[in-house]
């Protein structure tokens, strides 16, 4: 969650229009939470009101602060990988364990007592060491965790804020619909049950009826294909949803959803899931047991990242619309959806893209816009989506286009408004798509063609020294032969006796 206090949810959800600012937010436009006052005696002159409201503001505020201080949120897929590598050293302690006792016999040398306090010497220190290598990780689920406890702190604080000034206002949030149309939506529901029971029925549509509660018995329509229970009061889904085996499309949008059950996962045949319009903060693992999903809508929620092993769970993902969230980094899974066609992320907060990116060679449509100063380039393989046709890359703060992109001989759209970009030239930019390619991909066959004039003056470099090594190594045995032979000769030569020379004078 953003610490920033005029993105903070409850400036869209609570009336305010009585409290005073100061000046500079009013002037700027922009509001912040811990600017409040008290409100006028003639607005709201309750005590016990006043007190909570102030309660409620300082609850926000000091958690803002915490937040702050604690910094960025580590991206999920790296706290899910810390949490895999604790319980690896965990396992591998364990094993070790193990076959030391079992496995080693106790020396008969050695009596029992020395053994088993050598092997409780041993153990101590393998755990200092695992401690050590863990020490690391642990921090990255602490921070996580504590994250994760700041930010429902937050909502809490909102949703109680919230409270008050229905309460303030006469609203109370728990009457909801009134007494006539909830009597009418109880009987439709009754009704509908009382049909399922009587004779299987495959599609239910409840939407816009101020529904506040799901009946568990909707678990027990096994016949159910399409069930459509979009723009209620819904704030849970019953576990028993489980029960749906055949479900094939699932409509949960625009509901006050804040959080799925884990029991979605069995919807084994679940093709078309919408889940937009809520207030999701996260989606839950069991989601990518659905192996059918063909379609998943969960933008304009508040996630702020994406399950670790969704690509490597949904191969039959055609579209995933995730926009309108605060998603940070996309899980290096996506990369593994081979049946991607269709990708939307735009207004997030994303920094990037895996690396790997350029595997997903279905993908047909990609919309990053307004990811505003986060997005800042895009990885080499952003080339390799050879099939992409429309791409959006409005509104961020990309400087180049990787150099690969002249490589994207099917992109027929593309829009790269508000960006400074650099690279292509905006000349090149305002003559629209077919130029961009050409001038990137003239660009990336020089690159090309210097890197091979490169390799290959590297390669009569590396020739010529392996010559040269060669010809000294050759010119060093010969001398080294030829000192030796006439080193050796001159050891073993001697001269012929003159007799002569030995004649006595």
């Amino acid at each position: 969650m953003d610490p920033n206090a005029g993105t903070i949810p409850v400036v869209s959800h609570v009336r305010l229009p009585s409290l005073p600012v100061s000046t500079s937010a009013t002037d700027s436009g922009e509001f912040d939470i811990e600017q409040l006052h008290t409100p006028p005696p003639s607005e709201i002159t309750d005590p016990g009101l006043l007190a909570s409201i102030t309660q409620a503001i300082s609850d926000v505020s000091q958690a803002r602060s915490v937040l702050s201080l604690l910094g960025p949120r580590p991206i999920h897929e790296d706290v899910d990988n810390a949490r895999a590598k604790l319980a690896e050293i965990e396992a591998e302690l364990a094993i070790e364990k193990y076959e030391e006792i079992v496995l080693q016999p106790t020396p008969g040398e050695i009596e029992g007592d020395n053994w088993r306090a050598q092997q409780d010497q041993k153990e101590r220190e393998r755990r200092e060491l695992a401690e050590e290598e863990k020490q690391i990780y642990k921090s990255l689920v602490q921070l996580d965790e504590m994250h994760d406890a700041l930010e429902k702190l937050l909502r809490d604080a909102e949703k109680r804020l919230e409270k008050i000034y229905e309460s303030a206002d006469g609203r109370d949030g728990g009457n909801g619909v009134d007494d006539g149309d909830g009597n009418d939506v109880d009987e439709v529901v009754v009704g509908i049950l009382q049909e399922a029971h009587g004779k299987g029925i495959e599609r239910v549509i409840l939407s816009g009826r101020g529904l506040r509660l799901l009946p568990e018995a909707f678990g027990r329509i096994p016949g159910l294909v399409v069930l459509d229970v979009s723009s209620n009061l819904l704030s849970a889904i019953p576990d028993s949803i489980a029960g749906l085996e055949n479900l094939e499309e699932l409509n949960l949008s625009s509901n006050l959803l804040e959080s799925l059950p884990d029991s979605i996962g069995l919807l084994q045949k679940l093709k078309f899931l919408n889940v937009s319009g809520n207030k999701l903060n996260a989606l839950p693992d069991s989601i990518c047991q659905c192996r059918s999903l063909v379609v998943l809508d969960a933008s304009f929620n508040n996630l702020s990242y994406l399950p670790t092993n969704i690509g490597y769970e949904l191969p039959n993902l055609e579209k995933l619309m995730i926009q309108l969230n605060k998603i940070r980094y996309l899980p290096s899974s996506v990369c593994e959806m081979k049946s991607l066609r269709y990708l939307d992320a735009r207004v997030n907060e994303l920094h990037g893209l895996p690396i790997a990116i350029g595997r997903l060679t279905t993908l047909e449509v990609l919309n990053l816009s307004s990811n505003f100063a986060d997005l800042k380039e895009l990885p080499e393989t952003f080339g390799d989506l050879t099939n992409l046709r429309e791409l959006d890359l409005s509104n961020n703060q990309i400087l180049a286009l990787p150099d690969t992109f002249g490589r994207l001989d099917n992109l027929t759209k593309l829009n790269l408004e508000h960006n400074p970009l650099e690279l292509p030239p905006l000349e090149i930019v305002n003559q629209g798509v077919e130029a961009i390619k050409t001038f990137m991909a003239k660009r990336w066959i020089d690159i090309l063609a210097e890197e091979e004039r490169k390799s290959s003056h590297e390669m009569q470099v590396q020739e010529q020294s392996s010559w040269l090594t060669r010809s000294t190594s050759w010119l060093k045995s010969i001398s080294g032969n030829v000192i030796g032979h006439f080193g050796s000769s001159k050891s073993s030569y001697k001269p012929p006796s003159d007799a002569f020379l030995h004649q006595q004078l």
